[in-house]
């Protein structure tokens, strides 16, 4: 199946839960293609079958791909643990950082995002499911990170991001998104 054929099949899905969830709009859900592991010909494919958001999770496989692609109106979004010497590149590279996960990384990427002139849009990164294995920030320490990161003039915060368990159940997951939102 092509790219474009895949991309519309996820996009009836959506449409499908949106009339089943009575969104109010398309806009409540943005589809981030994730490219990791594809080239930029995929990348581009993608783009060219109507993709606004591209996502990578990792930052040096991101630069080298988005050197050679430079699209606008295509946003960016960094979807991977971002290390905290990394900031200053994924700040550069990125209009969304899905991944921050505590106050030194809020502070690392707002310093970043001042150096260059930015105000860099943020998702805070949550281990509702205290998983060992999965980076985020503890429901307990949650409000206190929100409240740093409002404090910082360069970063937005766009919201929360959990990744789930790996269950073999989805429904198992369910819970953990009814209390993330």
């Amino acid at each position: 199946m092509s790219v474009k054929e895949n991309l519309k099949n996820v996009l009836e899905e959506i449409e499908s839960a949106r009339r089943r969830r009575n969104f109010a709009s398309e806009e409540n859900v943005t589809l981030v293609a994730v490219t990791k592991n594809h080239g930029v010909d995929v990348m581009r494919e993608a783009i060219d079958a109507g993709v606004k958001d591209i996502g990578e999770n990792r930052v040096q496989e991101a630069a080298e791909k988005l050197k050679v692609l430079e699209r606008d109106g295509v946003a960016k979004h960094l979807i991977g643990h971002l290390q905290t010497n990394k900031a200053k590149q994924a700040v550069k590279l990125f209009d969304v950082i899905h991944s921050v996960d505590s106050e030194h990384l809020a502070e690392a990427v707002s310093s970043a995002a001042v150096a260059v002139g930015k105000v860099q849009n943020i998702l805070i990164q949550v281990n509702l499911a205290n998983e060992d294995t999965k980076f985020g920030v503890s429901e307990t320490n949650l409000r206190g990170l929100i409240e740093k990161v409002e404090t910082l003039e360069n970063l937005r915060l766009r919201g929360l991001m959990m990744i789930a368990p790996n269950y073999a159940d989805v429904e198992k997951c369910r819970p953990l998104f009814r209390g993330m939102r």
